[in-house]
This record gives structure tokens, C-alpha cells and sequence, in this order.
């Protein structure tokens, strides 16, 4: 009772003229923002924070929080419709895409939509709920735990690959080996970077998906002897009742990883996609269909991009600790307006805190409304011959890459990465799993050294903390079981063969 009485509070302050207005406008920008490849929330908040000054207090946060949730939902309909990912969506273009090919593009972005509603909602009754308590959950977890966690989610890439094993885990190890491109932060000598000056800094996420993802399919395409859009002129959009029930359970389960990985420092919406991906891939009754135009495949990841924004606020307004860099600029829009986030803030700023709380659902609505019945308007810009949008897209990519560091050496990286992503695509190799190696190796890096300062090189560490002892544990089991059902995989054929013999 005491939750709904906060969230009436809350809404009180959410519901004015002032603030449902700077709500709108958040959601619209995020979602712009997340239509255009490359330009993510981080550099739109960065160029809107010194608006704060001159909008009031609650309306100013509302805005800025509006746009990161607000682009969360975005980023899908590029990954799905033209297979350009943002960095929350890279698992939208495995079943997202497919769908489009398949000509379901109407049913694969209400999919998104409507998952991503269900997981704002579950996310903001986490945040509204256990706020308190669970922001305490992420002090819990040290080096150790997180390197753990990181070797945890390695593991997912027998599930997010598409292709043979092998050849999944041999892509994920390049993308970790990519991710250690530039200057080694503690020692400060430059790793595999060939004299190159540009690559000092490394390689970046934006650069990679773009490139191997975007550009790639786009030379894909031009390389295919038939004329081809994405779009074919009908739009299925809402789904039968069959398929609906297969959306449900997939975003609930979705919207469950991303509200807890939301809390986790280093965790949010990139890792909970794969980390949704993963579970669907194994738990759903139709996990076989997963990696060729699935409605799990969108929805799960969806729900859990959407949840892992919004909890991410926990650790930021219950301990004053930002998780992420979005988190960091929204930490100073708050110091600029006189706030210290922290334990003490929902005591002394109860007006803010709740009325931030329930304008994420707003917004929630806000972005349906915006995303689903104007799903036909979106796909509009598809009637154009293929010949002709190619350049657009490859125009907003290059916008898009320029814009992260105002680069042109990106450009060339990002090129370089759409001929390589290209090749692999040729060669049949999945570039989901160099992704998820690129984004996890740098961390379990960091973590690691962390782990091996703390203990002073001691590896009982991993094994003597609760936390990474129990993760380690549940890796052991998870590899047992690969073997096992590696094994029993092979043997049905001899048995076939000895039967049929």
C-alpha cells in the first residue's frame, strides 16, 4: 500500500501541464534520436545539459530521463527494418530483421513496442518498490563478482550464435581481441595498434555495429542480383491471439533479466539483450525457431532493453552511483540543479524522486503511442527503391559514426568494419558473437586486474566470495550440460545407423 500511495504522489507532480510536456518532448527526441544510427542518447543529452539551467528542476530530469528510455525504443525499428543496431539493439537484428525479410516488419516493431511497454512497466514497479533496498544489492558485488559474471555471460554465445558452435565461440574471440585495441590503461603502453595514431583510443562500439551489421548488409544487398526493399507495401501489424501468447511470457522473462541487470554497474541494456536472448534461446517452448525470424527472438531482448534503462536509475538516486556514462550526465543534471543523489534522496527530494518515477510510466505510453499506431508511417520511407535509399543510410551511418567523437578517422574504422563484417557474412560467420566478445572482454579485463590488486594475486578469491564462488558454480554446471547434451546429440546417428544396419 505504501508503494501505490508514493506512485499517487508521484503522479501528482508527473501529471502537470509543465511536466507532461517536457515528458513529450523527451520521448520524441529519444526516439529520433534512437531512428538515427549512431547518434545515441549519450551525445544527445550531452549537447541538451546546459538547457537545464533555464527549465525548472523536475521538468529539466524528466526530459533528459524521457530521452534515454525514449531511445531505447528507437533504436529498435533501424535494427529490425535495415539492420543498423545501436548498441542496446544488436540482437534485434538476428530475429528482427529476419522478420523483415520474411514480411513482418509491421509485426516484428509492434512486437518491440509492446514488449518494450511491458518492460518499462515491471522495471518502473521495481524502481518504485524496491528502490531502497536493491540499490544496496550492487555494493554487495566486488571485482571478483563481476569477473565472474562476465566469464557467466561468455556463455551465452552458444545461444546468441546462429551458426555452428565452434565457429561462435572463434568470432567471440575476436571480438575480444579487437576490444583490446589502444592504450592499456594501467601500464600505458599501446596494444595492437601498429603506429596508428588513431587507434591510440581504440576501437569503438558504434564503429563495430555500424560496420558489421549495417554497412555489411547494405553491401550485401547491392551485391545480390535481385532488386530487393525491406518493405513489400503490406503491413500485417497487429498479431493473431497465438502469436500474442508466445509475446507475453517472452517479455516478462525479458523484462525480469533487465530489471536485474539494470542495477549492476557495467550491466544495463546491452548486456541484458544478450543476456534475454540467452534464456529465451533456452527456455522457450519454441527455442528452435529462435535465430530465424522468431517472435521471442524481438520481444525478450525488447523487454529487457527497456527494464535494464529504467533500473538503471536505482543505483544512481538510492547510493549516488552511476552505472553508465548516461548515468554520469544525468548525475551532474542533477548536481546542477543542487541535488546530491544518494541515500538521502527520496527523504529530502520525495516530490522529485516519485514524480520521476511515475513520468517513466507516462512516457511508457507516450512511446506506445508513438511507436505502434505509428508503425505504417515509419515504414513509409521503405516504398523508396532500394537504389536510392542505400545512400541515405549510408549518409546517416557516417553522420552517425562522426558524431561520437567528431572523427573523421571513425569513418574509415567504420568502413574498414562493413568490409570485414561483409567477408563474414559470406563466410557464413555470425558477427552477433564478436559483438558480445568485443562489448564483455574489456570488462572481464578490468574486473580481473581489479580482483588480482584486491587479493594480491590470490585466485582463491573468485572461489572464497559467496557471490563469484556461486557464478563460477553455475558455469561449471552450464559446461556440464553442453557436454552432455553434446554427447547425446551424437549418439542418436549411431543409434540410427546400428538400427537401420
Amino acid at each position: 500500500m505504501e508503494m501505490l500511495h508514493n506512485l499517487a504522489f508521484g503522479f501528482e507532480h508527473a501529471l502537470t501541464l509543465q511536466n507532461l510536456m517536457f515528458c513529450a518532448i523527451g520521448c520524441v527526441v529519444g526516439t529520433l534520436v534512437g531512428l538515427l544510427p549512431g547518434l545515441g542518447p549519450l551525445a544527445t543529452i550531452s549537447m541538451l545539459l546546459p538547457l537545464t539551467y533555464s527549465i525548472p528542476t523536475g521538468g529539466a530530469l524528466i526530459m533528459l530521463a524521457g530521452i534515454y528510455y525514449g531511445a531505447q525504443y528507437g533504436d529498435s525499428v533501424s535494427a529490425i527494418t535495415m539492420k543498423i543496431p545501436h548498441a542496446s539493439s544488436i540482437v534485434a537484428c538476428i530475429d528482427g530483421y529476419q522478420m523483415t525479410l520474411n514480411g513482418k516488419t509491421g509485426l516484428a516493431l509492434f512486437t518491440a513496442g509492446i514488449s518494450s511497454f511491458i518492460g518499462g512497466t515491471v522495471a518502473i514497479f521495481v524502481l518504485a518498490g524496491l528502490a531502497p533496498a536493491l540499490g544496496e544489492v550492487s555494493l554487495l558485488f566486488g571485482p571478483a563478482d563481476y569477473c565472474s559474471l562476465m566469464m557467466l555471460g561468455f556463455f551465452c554465445v552458444s545461444f546468441i550464435t546462429t551458426g555452428s558452435l565452434l565457429n561462435g565461440l572463434a568470432m567471440c574471440l575476436v571480438g575480444v581481441l579487437l576490444g583490446q585495441i589502444g592504450t592499456d590503461v594501467n601500464s600505458g603502453l599501446e596494444r595492437y595498434t601498429f603506429d596508428l595514431p588513431f587507434l591510440a583510443e581504440g576501437v569503438g562500439l558504434v564503429s563495430v555495429a555500424l560496420g558489421c551489421f549495417g554497412i555489411a548488409e547494405i553491401t550485401k544487398n547491392l551485391d545480390a542480383k535481385e532488386q530487393r526493399t525491406p518493405f513489400s507495401g503490406k503491413i500485417h501489424l497487429m498479431p493473431t491471439w497465438p502469436e500474442f501468447k508466445r509475446i507475453i511470457p517472452s517479455a516478462l522473462r525479458g523484462s525480469a533479466v533487465g530489471s536485474f541487470l539494470g542495477i549492476l554497474p557495467g550491466g544495463g541494456p546491452v548486456i541484458a539483450q544478450f543476456a534475454a536472448y540467452a534464456l529465451d534461446k533456452k527456455v522457450s517452448k519454441y527455442r528452435h525457431e529462435i535465430g530465424s525470424g522468431a517472435i521471442e527472438g524481438v520481444a525478450g531482448q525488447a523487454a529487457a532493453d527497456e527494464a535494464a534503462a529504467r533500473t538503471s536509475f536505482i543505483p544512481l538516486m538510492s547510493i549516488g552511483i552511476p552505472e553508465n556514462p548516461v548515468m554520469a550526465l544525468m548525475m551532474a543534471a542533477f548536481v546542477i540543479k543542487g541535488i546530491q543523489p544518494g541515500p538521502n534522496m527520496i527523504s529530502q527530494h520525495g516530490d522529485l524522486f516519485w514524480g520521476l518515477v511515475a513520468s517513466m510510466w507516462v512516457g511508457n505510453v507516450f512511446l506506445v503511442v508513438l511507436n505502434v499506431p505509428l508503425v505504417r508511417y515509419w515504414l513509409t520511407v521503405f516504398k523508396i527503391p532500394y537504389a536510392v535509399l542505400f545512400p541515405s543510410i549510408l549518409f546517416f551511418c557516417c553522420v552517425g559514426t562522426f558524431s561520437v567523437n567528431s572523427n573523421l578517422d571513425d569513418i574509415y574504422i567504420t568502413a574498414a568494419f562493413g568490409f570485414l563484417g561483409y567477408v563474414f557474412m559470406r563466410l557464413d560467420l555470425d558477427a552477433a558473437p564478436l559483438m558480445l566478445g568485443f562489448i564483455l572482454g574489456p570488462m572481464l579485463e578490468e574486473y580481473f586486474r581489479r580482483a588480482m590488486l584486491l587479493s594480491r594475486g590470490d585466485f582463491s578469491t573468485f572461489v572464497t566470495r559467496p557471490i563469484s564462488g556461486t557464478l563460477l558454480g553455475l558455469i561449471a554446471v552450464f559446461v556440464v550440460w553442453q557436454l552432455v547434451s553434446f554427447f547425446r546429440v551424437q549418439k542418436r546417428p549411431a543409434a540410427a545407423m546400428a538400427a537401420a544396419g
